[in-house]
């Protein structure tokens, strides 16, 4: 199946970079270019693509307003590009309903592995910024005190075990280990978890965690989507 693209960036030479580097792929193909996040959502609605990559910063509409109306539109999921390094645009992004969120210095392949990975339904931060996120919610200045919170009444004590172990950056393999059940059925529970809670993807679940308390400062620190190394990482399914 070919993955279609739309490319949206305010520099041409950018943005007709990266849609050259995808297109070039024999599965990929890059359905439009904007200029600005009017443009890319006037694209979105036009050519119905799988994946949108966005600038964070275009003249009129930013990339944030521009992934905001995507995803309230659409089921298109949306890649965030960035050269700026900054605590805020990744948590807007995230919040907005971005899938992945990768800086502009990405290497060629991770982008368009990035494409890939986010088209199959998986979510995928760079690894600088996955740290960046959970270092948000950890530090004291920040970091939610323990309390229950009325949003996880819904879940029951083994999606919150979940939940937890989401948020500590364990794979599904790691979680099934962990709570000593089949793949399938961590599966199931992680499903109950994003549609009780009512979240786009496991990027928000982990960013739930940490707003309800229900993972503060002092625990165990996220692992392979903020561990070291140059490529992104996905946050596996």
């Amino acid at each position: 199946m070919t993955i279609r693209v739309v490319v949206a960036d305010d520099q041409e030479l950018v943005r007709s970079g990266f849609a050259m580097i995808l297109d070039a792929q024999p599965d990929i193909e890059v359905v439009a270019e904007a200029g600005d996040g009017g443009g890319a959502v006037d694209a979105v609605r036009r050519h119905a693509p799988d994946v949108a990559l966005l600038d964070i910063r275009m003249p009129r509409m930013d990339g944030i307003e521009a992934c905001r109306a995507i995803s309230a539109a659409s089921d298109c999921r949306t890649v965030m590009l960035t050269t700026f390094d900054s605590d805020e645009y990744v948590y807007d992004a995230l919040h907005a309903g971005a899938s992945g969120f990768l800086l502009k210095d990405v290497r060629r392949d991770d982008l368009v592995h990035a494409v890939r990975v986010v088209a199959r339904g998986d979510s995928l931060l760079a690894p600088s910024v996955a740290r960046r996120l959970v270092e948000q919610y950890t530090r004291p200045a920040t970091a939610r005190a323990r309390r229950p919170d009325p949003r996880l009444d819904v879940l029951t004590a083994r999606e919150r075990e979940t939940l937890l172990l989401l948020a500590r950056g364990l794979s599904n393999a790691e979680i099934a280990a962990e709570l000593v059940v089949s793949d399938h059925t961590v599966k199931t529970h992680v499903g109950n978890v994003l549609a009780k809670l009512g979240l786009r993807d496991r990027i928000q679940a982990v960013i739930c965690a940490y707003e309800t308390g229900l993972v503060a400062a002092g625990d165990p620190p996220a692992g392979g989507a903020a561990g070291a190394g140059s490529s992104p990482a996905p946050v596996r399914k």
